[in-house]
């Protein structure tokens, strides 16, 4: 089918048959990010260091306070919940019965976007849709530019926002599970989990 990057939109399939999860074992381990949308190929450039510290101080957090029966992952990590969908969240949030060895294909319990100029119009719409008709039960968005967390829960399949905060506001957050997150903490890479977990 077709491949989309930044920019840009070309036909890598000479066969013109849609791409699966198993065209992505063929792809170059090149440090871009490859996810399938209903057949689509995107390609996403390597990201950018405000965008890897939010990420690292997410992971940080959420991981701190993780229940035993939850784990915290990072991208690159699949999340296949059909054999035309591939996602890359870039923080994530499984039940620990539901990992499989090389990727997730379960509900998602979180996903969590990180917005940059290459991602943001499809981690605002395009992710949001495809996430809610997968089952992901609780979507967040990160916008580092501002700072602000914008958390959604799942409602059938589409998401309801429960809860946002800009800058130095915090937002406590009880699902999935107890978490207090300032914005400005994870753009300035000053979280405090113990702070967080009062």
């Amino acid at each position: 089918m077709s491949v989309v990057t930044v920019g840009d939109e070309r036909d890598l399939r000479p066969d013109g048959a849609e791409w699966t999860v198993d065209d992505l074992a063929n792809l170059p381990d090149n440090g871009m990010r490859y996810e399938l949308f209903d057949g689509v190929l995107f390609v996403s450039p390597a990201p950018i260091p405000i965008h890897q510290r939010v990420v690292t101080e997410l992971c940080y957090l959420l991981r701190h306070l993780c229940p035993p029966d939850l784990e915290v992952f990072v991208a690159p990590l699949d999340y296949q919940p059909t054999r035309r969908r591939s996602f890359q969240p870039d923080v994530l949030i499984a039940r620990q019965n539901s990992v499989g060895e090389k990727c997730l294909e379960k509900p998602l319990v979180l996903a969590v976007e990180v917005l940059s100029p290459s991602s943001r119009s499809i981690d605002l719409l395009l992710k949001r849709e495809k996430y809610g008709q997968s089952g992901v039960e609780h979507y967040w968005i990160v916008d580092p530019d501002e700072p602000s967390i914008v958390a959604f829960e799942l409602r059938g399949e589409v998401y309801e926002q429960v809860a946002a905060a800009k800058g130095d506001e915090v937002v406590e957050l009880t699902a999935p599970y107890p978490v207090r997150v300032r914005p400005s903490d994870l753009v300035n890479g000053t979280t405090r989990p113990d702070a967080a977990a009062d």
